[in-house]
């Protein structure tokens, strides 16, 4: 499971805080304590005014590659502004995202041509996210095929088929793990992410939905996830999912991570 550390990212209320009390010290600690839990990528989001977004992104990839060397994922809603903080990344490393809402991939896709620059695809477009799975594959497909003009391979691409809300669409897991089956079977070598909170917005007890959305994708093929490493509760299910499915030799990871207190009692 490739983890995406979604930490540091500004619409979470504890660190808006920290960002707008310039609390480096916190801000240091989750780039740290997010590597040691296993993520790959450092996703950046400053969830400030537009007006001050840019001055944000710098100071904190300025943080955040001070203080480790995982790689960093560029979070803006605005493909411009990942564009322009591009240059001060040492290392390729992931955009977080692209989808067919007007602009988007007409910005990152020509900055990142020739790159080892990965990215996120969200399967919506102008008109919002489709709920049934034929609609997401349709958008994901554009996607693909648009990247492929750029030279953009199918190992630098993490399709998000963005869940809906189970609140609101009951069906939302199985038109996501639907979307995942007709993109693989026609790009094999795509791999999936997912955020988590989306699903479970609006219910009670978040975490069991969350927790629960995690271990079922992952068994249908999601390859990575936007998510919480510290979390003993993300934690427990990648490892137990990974042993389950037979991915764990012996289960030492699973022993390995419990030992580590990274779940558990």
């Amino acid at each position: 499971m490739i983890i995406i550390g979604e930490k540091i990212n500004g619409f979470i209320k504890k660190t808006m805080e920290a960002i707008e009390a310039k609390d480096e010290a916190y801000l240091k600690e989750l780039a740290q304590k997010q590597t040691d839990c296993g993520a790959a990528y450092i996703d950046i989001c400053a969830g400030t005014m537009p007006d001050v977004e840019r001055q944000t992104m710098e100071w904190l990839i300025g943080l955040v590659q001070d203080t480790v060397d995982t790689p960093i994922s560029l979070d803006s809603s605005d493909p411009q502004v990942i564009v322009d903080m591009m240059p001060l990344v040492k290392r390729p490393g992931l955009i977080n995202s692209v989808s067919k809402e007007a602009g988007k991939t007409e910005t990152v896709f020509p900055a990142i041509k020739g790159t080892d620059w990965k990215v996120v695809a969200l399967t919506c477009d102008s008109e919002g996210i489709p709920d049934a799975a034929a609609d997401k594959y349709k958008i994901g497909k554009q996607i693909i095929e648009e990247a492929a003009e750029y030279g953009i391979g199918l190992d630098r691409i993490f399709i998000d088929p963005c869940v809906t809300t189970l609140g609101t669409r009951q069906d939302c897991l199985v038109e996501f793990i639907g979307a995942m089956k007709l993109l693989r079977a026609d790009y094999p070598d795509v791999q999936f992410t997912s955020g988590l909170s989306n699903i479970s917005f609006g219910m009670p007890f978040r975490k069991a939905i969350n927790m629960q959305f995690l271990s079922l994708a992952m068994y249908e093929g999601m390859d990575s996830a936007i998510i919480d490493p510290i979390s003993p509760d993300m934690q427990a299910v990648m490892h137990a999912v990974d042993a389950l499915m037979g991915k764990d030799e012996y289960c030492m990871n699973y022993l390995s991570a419990f030992r580590e207190g990274k779940f558990g009692k």
